[in-house]
This record gives structure tokens, C-alpha cells and sequence, in this order.
């Protein structure tokens, strides 16, 4: 299936930084990915608790590489491969996937960040990365949402600074003045719908005080062009093989293998920026 997104929604991407695509995944395919998020054994084993500043987990968990599980096969599908493709300007290859679950009443925030302001430290000398976040559930204000301010992606990288060990800000002097010229919208979201946003739109969310979870599948691309030049790092170039979109359903519920193909992380990435300045 060819890039997924109109003339419109491209120049909606370029201006805003970020743009939807309202249905990209069927009912059954989340169901199945929904499934995996939830039975994996290599995910649920890979489960990291990343706290905000009042001590509310959000629970993630990460993988750089795009296998043959039924999470590996929505990486590499022709509607997310070629649509990043599109978007990006050249070809692309997995950067990272990851989990996000928001538990209800429990839920945290994240605050203000972008994620060139991580991303940056892995290596990646140009901004030619975008995620791709499916809702695995229907993500609301009242469960925490994303917020993006709008066309802040054209601002460039920002200086971050450290909020926690788990977690480093948009530079807090610059917000509110960031905030009078890029207004915030909340990015609401129903099941199978994807948000589609720039590696530097400043985003955030809330803590999940509601009754509803709220879990999403956040696949990222970078492109080939863009590889990186710190090879320590898990998230050099691996050659991504794109496959036919109806791949998720003829794989069913497959889970990883137990070689860990999708190179699950054993812990977040969170530049330490005292010793990178």
C-alpha cells in the first residue's frame, strides 16, 4: 500500500509538525497488536517504570530492531514504510520502537521535550526523523493524551536540561514564550488511528487520572542518509525489509523470538546532559 497521506496532510505535517492518519490500523490488527503489547513475554519481560516528578510511572518498554513479530511486521509495513518514506524525503530504516502505557488513576506525565533533544546524542547529525504513534487504546485528554505545540518542530533543536533521571525538558525559560507562538493541541485519538510528528515538535502529556488506560505503539524512522555516527549506540543503520501490509494478519499473534531479534533495551535512554556540555 503506497504513502497513506493526502497532498493536504503532508503540507499539514511540513507546517504543524505533525499530522493523523485516522484509521491506519484495523480493529483486528490492533486487536493482535494489542495482544502482543500484552503477551509477549519478551515485551512484558522488557517492562521499564519511568517516573515524572510526582512519582507516577508511566511503564514502557523498547526495541531497536523491526523483526518478524506481529509489532516487527507493523514496523516494516508498506503503509508505514513508504508514508515515512514520503514524508522524510529518502529512504528510511527502524529506529526504535516502544510501548507506552499510561495505567488508569496512575498514569504519568511527561513534560515538554523534543526528541532530537535525546536523539541527537545517538549520533544523528540532521532532524530526518519522524514517530509514528498508534493507539492501541483510545488516548483522551482525560488519560493523557499527547500535546504538541503546533509548528514548533520549525523552531530547531532546543537546549534541554535534566527534570529527573529518567526524564530531561525543553529548556523551562523558553516554554512559555515558545507557548505564545506555538499553541498547544491536544492530539485525541481513537483506536487504530496513528499521530504521525517531527522528531523536533515539542510534545508532552499528562498523567492518566482517569479510569482508562491508555497504551500506544510508538514506531520511529530515521533516514538512511541519516544513519548514525556513534556506533555504540543500538540504533545504527539495519537494513529494513518492507513487507506487504496484510503481513500482520497472515502472522496472527507472533511474538518474538527468543534470540531477541528486536534488541529490547535493558534500560531508557536519557542523555546525561551535565557530562555532554
Amino acid at each position: 500500500m503506497p504513502n497513506q497521506l493526502s497532498q493536504a496532510q503532508m503540507a499539514e505535517f511540513d507546517d504543524k509538525g505533525f499530522t493523523y492518519a485516522r484509521g491506519l490500523f484495523a480493529p483486528d490488527e490492533i486487536d493482535l497488536l494489542t495482544r502482543a503489547m500484552e503477551e509477549d513475554p519478551a515485551v512484558r519481560g522488557s517492562i521499564l517504570d519511568r517516573r515524572d516528578g510526582e512519582g507516577r510511572s508511566t511503564r514502557i518498554a523498547l526495541w531497536n530492531r523491526a523483526g518478524d513479530s506481529v509489532y516487527g511486521l507493523a514496523a516494516r509495513c508498506r503503509r508505514m514504510v513508504d508514508t515515512s518514506v514520503a514524508l522524510l524525503g529518502g529512504p528510511v530504516y527502524h529506529y526504535q520502537s516502544k510501548l507506552t502505557a499510561k495505567e488508569p488513576e496512575v498514569g504519568g506525565a511527561w513534560e515538554w521535550h523534543q526528541d532530537y533533544g535525546y536523539w541527537y546524542y545517538n549520533g544523528c547529525l540532521r532532524p530526518d526523523l519522524l514517530s509514528v504513534m498508534i493507539a492501541l487504546d483510545k488516548t483522551t485528554c482525560e488519560n493523557g493524551c499527547l500535546q504538541i505545540a503546533t509548528g514548533s518542530h520549525k523552531l530547531g533543536r532546543i537546549d534541554h536540561t535534566p527534570l529527573s533521571p529518567t526524564q530531561n525538558e525543553v529548556d523551562p525559560k523558553r516554554m512559555p514564550h515558545i507557548l505564545e507562538k506555538c499553541p498547544i493541541e491536544y492530539c485525541e485519538l481513537d483506536k487504530g488511528d496513528a499521530l504521525i510528528f517531527h522528531c523536533n515538535a515539542i510534545h508532552r502529556s499528562d498523567a492518566n487520572r482517569s479510569a482508562n488506560r491508555r497504551w500506544t505503539l510508538l514506531i520511529c524512522y530515521n533516514r538512511v542518509d541519516n544513519d548514525t555516527f556513534v556506533k555504540a549506540d543500538d540504533r545504527y543503520f539495519v537494513p529494513l525489509e518492507a513487507v506487504d501490509d496484510d503481513a500482520l494478519r497472515t502472522a496472527g499473534l507472533r511474538f518474538a523470538r527468543g534470540d531477541n531479534q528486536e534488541h529490547f533495551a535493558s534500560r531508557p535512554y536519557v542523555p546525561d546532559l551535565r557530562k555532554a556540555s
